[in-house]
């Protein structure tokens, strides 16, 4: 059975910072990260929540029966904007529909706080996170900020009813 819990104690945000360094370690592997992003990466890592906290973000951990499959989180950008940040997945857990189901509950998330758009950066190689965002709805839109990213994708949601 999979949960989608909000990092509200301790002990789930432990579980969301694990998660988080695995990413991390999994970008800088797979080249998709340079040693100066990593820095920062790992700096915010150690100010979780940070801009991750309510009442204007989320950190999210995918339960999967007993164990962390994943995490997503949301931040704001502006008052209108948000932006969906760190949507991992453990290999594992791959294929099961973990992914979108943290993602959902990152826009559902969004919503309720009164966001009416949501963006997100990936990079064009991740195909399956392009997809994915393409399926529920996203866009390419042009950068909205700078990234040392090679060929990074820049696509955003309205969000009716936000």
């Amino acid at each position: 059975m999979l949960t989608i819990v909000a990092t509200t104690t301790p002990e789930m945000l432990e579980t969301a910072r694990a998660l988080l360094v695995e990413y991390g370690d999994w970008l800088q592997a797979e080249g998709m990260i340079f040693p100066r992003e990593l820095r920062a990466f790992r700096d915010q890592l150690a100010l979780l929540p940070g801009c991750f906290a309510p009442p204007d973000g989320c950190l999210f951990v995918a339960m999967h029966e007993e164990e962390a499959a994943g995490c997503a989180a949301l931040r704001k950008l502006s008052d209108e904007i948000c932006e969906m940040k760190r949507l991992y997945v453990r290999a594992a857990f791959r294929g099961m529909g973990i992914g979108r189901s943290l993602a959902e509950a990152v826009i559902a998330e969004a919503r309720k706080t009164g966001y009416t758009r949501m963006r997100i950066h990936t990079v064009r190689s991740m195909v399956a996170a392009s997809s994915l965002y393409a399926s529920l709805g996203f866009e390419e839109i042009r950068p909205y900020e700078e990234t040392l990213i090679e060929d990074p994708v820049f696509m955003e949601l309205p969000l009716p009813g936000g």
